[in-house]
């Protein structure tokens, strides 16, 4: 079963990919090695879980704001350069913003995004994770996280400009 089915089967639908906000790249390719800028709780224009865990949102639903966040970076990857190219996740960085009485679960919370790679990557999925609560994101989204990926040899349209060494 490839990427595409096993995300249909989970009843998922990739959002469309984002759009930076600023003077960057969603997805930084350097030889085979991708660095996806923070992605956030949002399906396509709508803007979703906007507040604190443990305020405005449940762990539960903290928990599935990291998971849509993941598959905003299943997207970006779909849409940059194709599921079909990943060798496999490296390394998350899962951001979150919580009321200050918040009965800290991050971990549990931060699994919605772990658990959504796992399922849908296999192998591929596995990865290191680092979690920062932190004071604001964004437009006060709830959740966040950056990837970085291993890809195999990639021929984006990026690099067919810059010169070989």
């Amino acid at each position: 079963m490839n990427i595409q089915e096993k995300i249909s089967e989970l009843g998922l639908i990739l959002p469309p990919p984002s759009k930076p906000g600023g003077n960057y790249v969603s997805m930084n390719i350097r030889e085979n090695i991708a660095y996806l800028a923070i992605q956030l709780p949002k399906d396509g224009s709508n803007w979703l879980y906007k507040g604190r865990i443990g305020a405005e949102f449940s762990n539960e639903e903290g928990y599935k704001a990291m998971q849509l966040c993941a598959l905003n970076v299943l997207s970006h990857i779909e849409h940059s350069i194709g599921l079909d190219r990943l060798v496999g996740l490296n390394h998350m960085d899962a951001y979150y913003q919580a009321s200050p009485d918040w009965e800290d679960d991050a971990p549990k919370v931060v699994d919605g995004a772990s658990d959504l790679f796992v399922t849908v990557l296999g192998d591929k999925g596995k990865h290191s994770r680092a979690i920062f609560g932190v004071d604001k994101l964004p437009r006060n989204f709830a959740a966040g996280i950056t990837c970085s990926l291993t890809l195999h040899e990639c021929r984006h349209p990026y690099l067919s400009t810059l010169a070989k060494p």
